[in-house]
């Protein structure tokens, strides 16, 4: 067998072997400077591709280790439910602060803006064959990509386990307290926060976080929106049966209000706001924000799709974001025009201000209360996903490092919720830094990086949408920080709020 030979043969048995791990072999990397650029259309297997592997499959070049099996009724499921976050509690409150078109005409803009962000990842998946928001970065910008995408994402769904887990430490204790009759908290183990938040943790969240596919959570995350549709059924319901003005149960603060030229007082505390603006008016776009923030998940939802193709996931994005936006609408709507500007930042305590012994009001936050814990685990895949890509890179599915991780990753969320006493600061930051980086710049930037000119030239009309919208993303995420550290330095407090 002379040199040339033996060299031929063992590149054909390297990518041979590279194929089995899932990669691009060399050999059919047709175009070696469109590959490094980043496009690799998913359609573009040419007939001699094909009859140098014959019996390979095709789809294993292209996307994940194994083949998706959620139905898109599951997908939507999963979708919404990490779309839905504890968020909806307080769209009543921003609604307040921003009159009722201001707040409709700002919902719509941002569940647009949502859409297009994840067309705009979508397109970047298909063109590259990757599906982990982790590669995507790594594609774009090497190793450092890679480490931002995954740490942005890890700071983001750990800031959200947390507030979810903050809900269920401060919530399920009052529960169990009015089921049992108490009228006030007897210290018992059963009405600690700390020790119940351990035991739902173990009990529920850990089970769920072991599954092997986020497809197998479409079961619990259907559950978990049906709580939530219950809790919507409520407010509407409650819209009827509260007296407004509230007959001095509530202390009024009004607002002020530059509608009309004149401002609100007690005498008009039952008239709904067309225009308003007060010191809160500038966190409703952070609180909009962060209730539509779903990006971490889209990517492995897309990947566990059966049948997946970029237009079916668009159709699944864009389903989970319509239902969504109705839900928040009609929370926002019903919650403002029942208590108008006596409207706390979370809703169930105005509810629970009027009539702390209500049934329904307590069957509904033991609803919320099993809607956030349910979507714990679904918030949890995309971090273990985001450390495996950026610790074990390259490696197959493994029991022991899915269990351990996802161990590790409760244990360090349930310390930061039982010893850090008040993180709402620190919520602030990180919802101000991750949320427009998720939604606006990393899929921006990846679009104008992974894209090639050889296609789409910088001063083509899509790379010029998408770098006004990175930049829209840094505008706003220096308003946000401006925001809170302004607010901060006023007031001493934070009042930003998160997902």
């Amino acid at each position: 067998m002379s040199a040339i030979e033996m060299q031929k043969r063992g590149r054909e048995e390297d990518d041979e072997s590279r194929m089995l791990n899932g990669s691009i072999p060399e050999s059919l990397d047709t175009d070696k400077v469109t590959l490094e650029n980043g496009y690799e259309p998913e359609e573009s297997i040419t007939t001699e591709q094909e009859e140098f592997l014959p019996q390979m499959s095709i789809k294993k070049t292209q996307f994940t280790d194994f083949e998706g099996k959620t139905s898109f009724g599951m997908s939507t499921f999963n979708l919404s439910n990490a779309i839905m976050g504890s968020g909806i509690l307080g769209l009543a409150y921003a609604m307040s602060n921003t009159g009722i078109v201001l707040f409709v005409i700002l919902l719509i803009c941002i569940a647009l803006l949502s859409a297009y962000s994840i067309h705009l990842l979508l397109k970047c998946a298909g063109v590259v064959g990757i599906r982990a928001y982790e590669q995507l970065g790594q594609r774009a910008f090497g190793p450092g990509g890679k480490i931002i995408a995954g740490l942005i994402i890890t700071m983001h769904n750990i800031g959200a386990m947390s507030s979810y887990l903050y809900i269920v430490k401060y919530e399920l204790p009052l529960v169990i307290q009015t089921f049992m009759g108490l009228v006030v908290n007897t210290g018992d183990w059963y009405l600690n926060g700390n020790v119940l938040i351990i035991i739902v943790s173990i009990l529920v969240i850990l089970p769920l976080a072991l599954m092997k596919h986020l497809g197998y959570l479409g079961y619990t995350s259907g559950f978990s929106l049906t709580c939530m549709v219950f809790f919507l059924i409520s407010v509407m319901y409650k819209k009827f049966q509260i007296p407004c003005p509230l007959n001095g149960t509530l202390s009024t603060e009004p607002h002020e209000v530059h509608f009309n030229g004149h401002n609100s007082t007690e005498d008009d505390s039952c008239t709904a706001k067309i225009f308003t603006a007060n010191s809160q008016t500038a966190y409703t776009i952070p609180i909009l924000a962060f209730a539509f923030v779903c990006h971490p998940e889209v990517l492995p939802i897309y990947t566990e799709l059966r049948s997946a193709t970029k237009k079916k996931m668009q159709n699944v994005a864009n389903l989970s974001i319509l239902a969504m936006f109705v839900m928040y609408l009609l929370t926002a709507i019903f919650g403002y025009l029942t208590f108008y500007g006596n409207v706390e930042t979370e809703m169930l305590h105005t509810y629970s201000k009027v009539d702390p012994l209500d049934k329904l009001i307590l069957c509904v936050r033991l609803a919320v209360l099993v809607a956030v814990t349910l979507t714990v685990p679904v918030v949890l895949f995309p971090i273990r996903r985001a450390i495996q890509q950026l610790i074990f890179p390259g490696k197959t599915f493994h029991w022991a490092r899915h269990v351990i991780i996802a161990i590790v990753l409760l244990f360090l969320v349930n310390l930061l919720v039982i010893f850090v006493p008040n993180i709402r600061d620190i919520f602030g930051i990180i919802g101000a830094t991750s949320a427009p980086s998720l939604i606006f710049i990393l899929p921006s930037i990846f679009y104008i990086r992974i894209v090639p000119n050889e296609k789409e030239p910088l001063t083509s009309r899509p790379k010029i949408q998408a770098a006004v919208f990175a930049a829209l993303g840094f505008i706003f995420m220096i308003m946000s920080l401006s925001f809170i550290i302004a607010d901060w330095v006023t007031t001493g407090r934070s009042s930003s709020g998160g997902h």
